[in-house]
């Protein structure tokens, strides 16, 4: 079985400087409900299919499949009914560890968030000073929910609960 282990923050946007040599990415979900969510991401030429278990603190299981880019755009357009996240996705490394960081776009402008995956659920990760809030366990930041409930609708974000600068 395929495991994912991550940790979600949120950036500062005044801290992280210029980023450059993103991919762009664009992502549907073709299920979100019961056990497993199953998205279908254009990254660049390329797609993938993939399955995702609930979380277990900062683990769960996920299964990925590159797929025919022409079979991911006929997904995201025949099953996801036009609504899709798009984000451009950055890498930088920091400590011997590799970020990707996400900067949305369209209904999610303006949210900013980086992960690290790790080797086990344990480990602690020097942080970069860029990093703001952990999300991990902040439901409200997966993409699944920003699929259904994007960050553009929400009320007001508290001081606490948003990215510098995306009030």
């Amino acid at each position: 079985m395929a495991k994912e282990i991550e940790r979600k923050f949120l950036v500062d946007a005044t801290q992280i400087g210029p980023l450059s040599d993103g991919t762009e990415i664009r992502q549907g979900y073709l299920s979100g409900e019961g056990a497993a969510v199953v998205r279908v991401r254009l990254a660049g030429s390329r797609a993938w299919l993939t399955i995702k278990g609930r979380n277990s603190g900062p683990s769960r299981s996920e299964y990925e499949y590159e797929i025919p880019a022409v079979d991911g755009r006929q997904m995201i357009e025949e099953f996801c009914a036009g609504r899709v996240i798009w984000k451009t996705r950055y890498r930088r490394a920091h400590a011997d560890y590799l970020w990707e960081i996400d900067v949305f776009a369209g209904d999610n402008a303006g949210l900013i968030i980086a992960e690290v995956e790790l080797s086990t659920a344990d480990e602690q990760p020097p942080l970069p000073p860029w990093i703001g809030l952990e999300v991990t366990q902040d439901r409200r930041y997966y993409n699944n929910n920003l699929y259904t409930h994007p960050f553009g609708s929400w009320e007001r974000c508290r001081d606490d609960d948003c990215a510098a600068g995306s009030d």
